[in-house]
């Protein structure tokens, strides 16, 4: 069966203190993210940190971001192209404070 050569998804998070993977890039496909927003909806600041991941190195985009209360950040400038098996890795400084929103590109390779 031939792949679809251009899906547009959208994945959501609720962030813990743990790294969750948010995306991974799958089998055949090439993953660029074209949006990625964090919001606080807490009654508290927080921080975040988002990473890509790539076999076992690990690079953060942004680490210890701080999120002001009620407020949001986007982690990103630009686009990030993610090859297949290629993750993005995201927490937050505390639990259930954070959630995150990526707008991604798949494109058959």
């Amino acid at each position: 069966m031939a792949l679809a050569l251009n899906r547009f998804k959208t994945y959501t998070a609720t962030l813990t203190t743990s790294s969750a993977t948010i995306y991974t890039a799958p089998t055949g496909y090439t993953g660029i993210i074209l949006y990625a927003h964090i919001t606080n909806y807490a009654s508290a600041a927080t921080t975040l940190t988002m990473s890509h991941v790539r076999s076992s190195t690990t690079t953060e985009i942004i680490k210890g971001a701080n999120v002001p209360i009620n407020d949001a950040f986007v982690p990103m400038e630009g686009k990030l192209v993610l090859e297949t098996n290629d993750s993005i890795q995201i927490s937050a400084g505390a639990n259930s404070t954070l959630k995150c929103i990526l707008s991604i590109l798949e494109t058959a390779t």
